[in-house]
């Protein structure tokens, strides 16, 4: 019998204090390994490289600290990361009368609380090195040492001219808030918001570095970006599962099944994301010859290392879970340290100079871009090009591929779905992969009409094809509700679509503003558009960006799946003609501006045919003021027809009322009637 089924629910069974145990001492031992790795790497192996290299020596003081420091953030990122993972999906929340519908009002147990602090305090330890970073980097693309460099003069320009320092920067701020909000909340549906927040804090960093420079640096970024992601899911998870069980967590075997999975998938995107950049980065020829190569050696052995440490976990130490947990912790603490060194490791490649590239003579479009196009865009051509997109084409294939599951669950239950749906769904998610896969994609960062073009399409048509597709509806359908008290997948759906923060988000006002906000704040400055489109990352955020804003516009609109609020149909079809028109006006205010917007950046492009930059321009707000027709008819059909159900529903409902009540309303307009032809009479006699 297990411990919680023996404690009573008016007198919780309390552990010994002298058998909970405090895992700080592992997370600080875990930094310091990590630190000193990337530490003594830099300090031993790459000075002389750099030196070769005609790059100055900013002292040992940088040369040990920046990677060192830098290593210790990616530990404590992980540990924020995995302390709110734990919080909103390992352990169980203190729901009022253990009623899973209610689990947005449910508070963390003593245990959750601990683990949230844990990610607070870890998200703060990120924000206080990202600003020692800051002059450590000044220091390092200086060759100043860091004395010298702790002046408002030299931090001012590495804020300003620095890309890595803003990213620092940046991380910093998210970091900060990450903290704050995590200490001033104690509910349960904050952690999931932490959770994502959380994650946020590695993406500046994974945008920088050799992975974001030099051809094929789509390819490069988008892989490191994945990379490191599954690292710190990885290594986060395993922090929060090693701590929960040291406090004597309930439900370990539980937590531990679900990072299993985790683990699993981590392992194997860590392999083929780190083979894919390292691909791209050197030739198989320098792994052993250089000392960027010989570094992803050493990265790729601990990997494996680590992956047969998850063999063993599967093997031996979980199937002995309830009979030796200490067993499994007493692995997983090796498996940390593993892991801490790995990431040292990794950290290292960052500041390493990578071997020179297979190909010198880049041109500017390669290196701008990442990738070369020779020809005007074409639909014959465009559909004949193919170039896999790291980043939405996996999206769009792990998506199919998660509805696919969802599915086969579904089927086992013995219940049926809803073949538009899925055609919906599939048309949306493998649409976004071949759209961004093919020239279609490829096109976007090159002209600003193909730009414009993919706008449309990241905003307008698979968010909509992706909303009718109901994927909470299957996820509620496809999975059972938790145990009183247990909440799964089934009861996570549930708490968001009766969420407080998702009902002001698609408020019929809010939902408008921010649809049109994206849109207009965009194209309105041409700054904010040069700066937007000048770098893959800002390609990434806006293509993410034009995706999540379409789906919660049409998921208000004419979404199936549940909402906290919905409005009526006849509101919506208002928001549908409130928002379009302002969609159309943009467009022709784009065809009638003479300055052409992102001219700088076009321009670096070198664009082998001929190109003339305004009348492009003006293409392209011809296709923002008509492309909003294609969306329109779906939309409106799915309108009518709901407008039409909910009249047939309401004509039954009254129908129905009609026969057990009577019609109040229908005998009240003919006694209304009676009384006229009564009192019509009574004159018509008097009058004779």
């Amino acid at each position: 019998m297990s411990m919680t089924s023996q404690q009573s629910p008016a007198q919780p069974a309390v552990p010994p204090k002298s058998n909970v145990r405090s895992s700080w001492p592992i997370y600080v031992v875990a930094a310091l390994i990590a630190g000193l790795v990337g530490g003594f790497i830099s300090l031993f192996f790459l000075a002389d490289s750099l030196a070769a290299l005609g790059i100055p020596d900013p002292g040992r003081l940088t040369t040990f600290g920046l990677p060192f420091f830098r290593a210790i953030a990616w530990i404590l990122m992980a540990l924020s990361i995995g302390s709110f993972m734990t919080t909103a999906f390992f352990i169980s929340p203190d729901i009022p009368d253990k009623d899973n519908f209610r689990l947005n009002e449910a508070r963390l147990t003593v245990d959750g609380f601990i683990a949230k602090r844990t990610g607070a305090v870890a998200a703060f330890g990120v924000a206080i090195i990202g600003l020692l970073e800051a002059p450590l980097v000044m220091s390092d693309v200086s060759g100043t040492p860091i004395g010298q460099v702790l002046n408002v003069q030299m931090m001012s320009m590495a804020l300003e001219q620095v890309a890595t320092a803003q990213v620092w920067l940046i991380t910093t701020g998210i970091a900060i808030v990450v903290g704050v909000l995590a200490l001033v909340n104690n509910k349960w549906s904050m952690q999931p918001v932490l959770f994502v927040l959380a994650v946020l804090m590695i993406v500046p960093l994974g945008m920088e570095g050799h992975s974001a420079s030099g051809g094929d640096h789509d390819y490069g970024t988008n892989t490191f970006l994945w990379h490191l992601l599954f690292m710190a899911l990885w290594i986060g998870g395993l922090l929060g599962l090693i701590a929960h069980g040291r406090r004597l967590g309930p439900d370990m075997s539980t937590a531990v099944r679900r990072y299993s999975t985790l683990a699993l998938v981590a392992a194997g995107a860590m392999v083929i994301s780190g083979l894919i950049n390292a691909a791209i980065r050197i030739e198989f020829s320098d792994w052993f010859t250089t000392r960027y190569g010989l570094i992803i050696v050493t990265k790729t052995a601990l990997t494996l290392v680590l992956i047969f440490i998850g063999f063993v976990h599967r093997q031996i130490t979980m199937p002995q879970l309830k009979k030796k947990p200490r067993l499994f912790l007493r692995v997983s603490i090796v498996e940390v340290a593993v892991m801490a060194a790995t990431a040292g490791v990794a950290i290292t490649m960052g500041r390493t100079p990578p071997p020179p590239p297979r190909d010198p003579n880049l041109n500017s479009m390669q290196i701008v871009m990442g990738f070369e196009l020779q020809e005007a865009p074409e639909m014959s051509n465009m559909l004949t090009q193919f170039r896999f997109d790291i980043m939405f084409g996996t999206i769009g294939l792990v998506l199919a591929t998660l509805y696919a599951y969802a599915l086969w669950n579904l089927r086992k239950r013995g219940l049926s779905w809803s073949k538009a749906r899925t055609t919906w769904w599939m048309l949306g998610s493998l649409g976004l992969t071949v759209y961004m896969s093919t020239g279609l994609g490829m096109y976007i960062p090159a002209t600003y009409s193909m730009h414009m073009l993919g706008h449309m399409v990241l905003s307008m048509v698979f968010p909509l094809l992706l909303v009718l597709g109901a994927p909470l509806t299957l996820i509620l359908e496809a999975f059972e509700p938790g145990r009183p008290g247990k909440p799964t997948i089934h009861d996570w759906v549930v708490a968001l679509t009766k969420s407080k923060t998702l009902a002001f988000i698609t408020h019929p006002i809010v939902n408008v503003l921010q649809f049109l906000f994206f849109f207009w704040v965009l194209y309105l400055s041409n700054d904010l558009y040069q700066l937007a489109i000048s770098e893959h990352a800002g390609h990434v955020l806006m293509n993410f960006t034009f995706l999540i804003s379409g789906y919660i516009y049409f998921w208000e609109v004419v979404g199936p799946d549940p909402l906290p609020k919905r409005a009526s149909t006849i509101i919506r079809l208002g928001i549908l003609f409130a928002s379009m028109p302002i969609h159309l006006f943009m467009g022709v205010y784009l065809m009638q501006l003479t300055e052409i917007m992102g001219l700088a950046y076009y321009q670096s492009l070198e664009i082998p045919w001929p190109h003339d930059f305004l009348d492009d321009q003006k293409v392209g707000g011809g296709i923002a003021w008509g492309f909003g027709q294609f969306p329109l008819a779906i939309v409106f059909g799915k309108l009518a027809l709901d407008w039409l159900r909910e009249d047939r529903s309401e004509s039954r409902f009254y129908d129905a009322k009609a026969e057990v009540e009577g019609d109040i309303d229908m005998d009240e307009y003919n006694k209304m009637l009676a009384e006229l032809n009564r009192d019509g009479n009574q004159g018509h006699f008097r009058q004779q």
